[in-house]
């Protein structure tokens, strides 16, 4: 039986209650919500709303019309930059960001955008000093600052909840990655200064691929990614004005929106201070037994309350590929290595461009699983594969 750890990249497995709403939706609610008036359509965009008022509740988000569904948080990402920016602007963000950040803004740049990185300290985290101070450069030209809440390589957390009031005070509009953070750390729009927030669903809140979303806050207009139908006014070749079907063109992926109702229904059920408790003993397990073994060079915080639920290290001698293989062939238990697309994250650790091998438990996964991933990593550093 394999032992899975690599849920900062998907969470495995699912509840059962996620994988019975997927079935049930495919099965029952075939109607395209907002698709005609028939008895099937309007149950589809009921199950619609419920996850929009679902989703807008967990994060603290007051008017749901703001939730914007995307496919993941790599569309919302690019949704919120390539909507919002324009040739001239001023962007400050950090070298701790994931590709789907950095090569948005890549491309934006070719297009007149000015970006601004902001290297972290020594433990992978920000210091909120060292973004204001980017930002006071030129705070009239900035128009935006996006970090992301958690590094998806160290599991660093930043201090969203500092930089998000200052930039509101300023009136510049912070976008926050939330692929590590959301459904493992309370995450409040309003409390922390959040304009925009790029949300997974199959991550920590334990939906399926295929569903995420975006929230803008009211007052700012994006300019839409897709267009296309959106149900509401077919007879206009403009999308509508009004939200979220401005940003929402082309049919909903009903099945995977409702297994990630589901997926929060279950966090809400259990409990965050539950969750995140076993999350972090496995954490500190994890840590305390790398810290034990010869040749391990771990990288990020050494505070395990400061980590969202990744890990990566390295072992003198051996190339991440070949751990994470070995790893997988010889004990079935399954890691990340590489780059873990965030090159600039691996320049910083001075890990470029061989990377790390990341460690990401989940809600299911058990101390014996760490145990064993110890052991193998012990067989390993004294004896050689």
């Amino acid at each position: 039986m394999s032992i899975y750890l690599d849920n900062a990249a998907t969470s495995f497995p699912k509840p059962a209650s996620v994988y019975q709403a997927v079935d049930d939706a495919l099965r029952h609610r075939g109607g395209s919500p907002g698709r005609g008036s028939h008895h099937m359509a309007l149950e589809a965009g009921r199950l619609l709303m419920a996850c929009r008022d679902t989703a807008a509740g967990f994060f603290g988000i007051r008017d749901t019309s703001r939730v914007v569904f995307t496919g993941n948080a790599t569309e919302a990402l690019n949704l919120a930059l390539f909507g919002l920016l324009n040739p001239g602007d001023r962007v400050v963000t950090s070298t701790m960001e994931h590709n789907a950040v950095l090569c948005p803004l890549q491309a934006l740049q070719t297009r007149g955008l000015k970006v601004v990185k902001v290297p972290p300290g020594a433990d992978g985290r920000l210091h909120p000093d060292s973004v204001r101070e980017a930002v006071m450069v030129d705070a009239k030209a900035t128009r935006l600052v996006v970090l992301t809440h958690a590094s998806n390589v160290t599991g660093a957390i930043q201090p969203i909840e500092e930089i998000g009031p200052w930039c509101r005070s300023l009136g510049i509009p912070l976008l926050v990655d939330a692929a590590q953070t959301a459904g493992y750390i309370p995450v409040d729009v309003e409390d922390m200064g959040i304009d925009l927030l790029a949300v997974p669903g199959h991550k920590h809140l334990m939906g399926p691929p295929g569903c995420g979303f975006l929230y803008v806050r009211e007052g700012l207009q994006l300019t839409p990614l897709l267009y296309g139908g959106s149900g509401s006014d077919s007879g206009s070749p403009l999308p509508p004005e009004h939200m979220p079907e401005r940003l929402e063109s082309g049919t909903a992926n009903l099945p995977a929106l409702a297994g990630l109702k589901a997926g929060i229904d279950f966090l809400e059920k259990t409990g965050f201070v539950n969750l995140r408790r076993h999350k972090k003993e496995l954490m500190a397990h994890l840590a305390d037994g790398l810290s034990a073994l010869p040749g391990i060079r771990r990288y990020g915080p050494t505070d395990i309350s400061l980590l969202a639920g990744a890990l990566s290290f390295n072992l003198s001698g051996l190339d991440p590929a070949e751990i994470a293989f070995w790893l997988d062939n010889e004990h079935a238990i399954c890691v990340r290595a590489g780059l873990h697309c965030a090159p600039d994250t691996h320049r910083s650790l001075n890990t470029f461009p061989r990377g790390t091998v990341r460690v990401s438990p989940g809600y299911f996964s058990r101390h014996e699983d760490i145990q064993a991933l110890i052991h193998a990593l012990e067989t390993l550093s004294n004896h050689g594969k």
